[in-house]
């Protein structure tokens, strides 16, 4: 392969530049990547923050990017307009506040997500949800209510009123003869 052009081929002065020759024994130059970009399910955002599975908050945790608790929460999480992902080691205490949000551990506290909650098959969950979409898995465990809440609209704002207009009229129909039937009864 290197045949055609010999003297153009230089040969790697020292072996270092080549990670296939450097000897296993010898420490890595760098440091290994952190497990950050790990989960796919995290949302769009490319910025996670991670809370590990030592550590321990107690108070109010706000932020502006994604989210990974594999710790313990005590107190209250906001998020709007990111995701928060509660791992298989998280434990949290809290309120929750966020756009999108998948729980594999255990969550005591109500969650509003403005567009979905997912509950894994290891997930516990102790709270109200409300939230536009929700998927839970065989498994998971759930004691509370759900508030399905519609999609925040964009601009299908004039079709939606055009079909509650048609729609309009038929409740008074009902309600009609609701009145008819009282009297009937009367």
């Amino acid at each position: 392969m290197w045949k055609r052009k010999e003297d153009e081929y230089v040969p790697p002065a020292e072996p270092t530049p080549s990670p296939s020759y450097t000897p296993a024994a010898s420490a890595p130059p760098r440091p290994p990547e952190p497990v950050r970009s790990e989960p796919t399910h995290a949302g769009h955002s490319s910025e996670v923050a991670t809370i590990g599975k030592s550590v321990v908050v107690k108070g109010e945790l706000s932020g502006s990017e994604d989210l990974i608790v594999d710790g313990e929460v005590e107190g209250s999480i906001t998020l709007r307009g990111q995701s928060l992902t509660v791992g298989p080691n998280g434990r949290v205490r809290a309120n929750i506040e966020a756009r999108n949000v998948i729980i594999l551990g255990r969550v005591d506290g109500n969650i509003h997500a403005s567009d979905r909650v997912d509950l894994r098959k290891s997930a516990t969950l102790s709270g109200d949800i409300a939230t536009a979409r929700i998927s839970i898995e065989d498994g998971a465990f759930f004691k509370g209510g759900i508030d399905i809440q519609k999609p925040e609209p964009g601009p299908k704002i004039e079709a939606k009123p055009q079909a509650s207009a048609a729609a309009a009229p038929t409740p008074a129909p009902i309600s009609t003869q609701g009145t008819l039937l009282e009297t009937k009864k009367a």
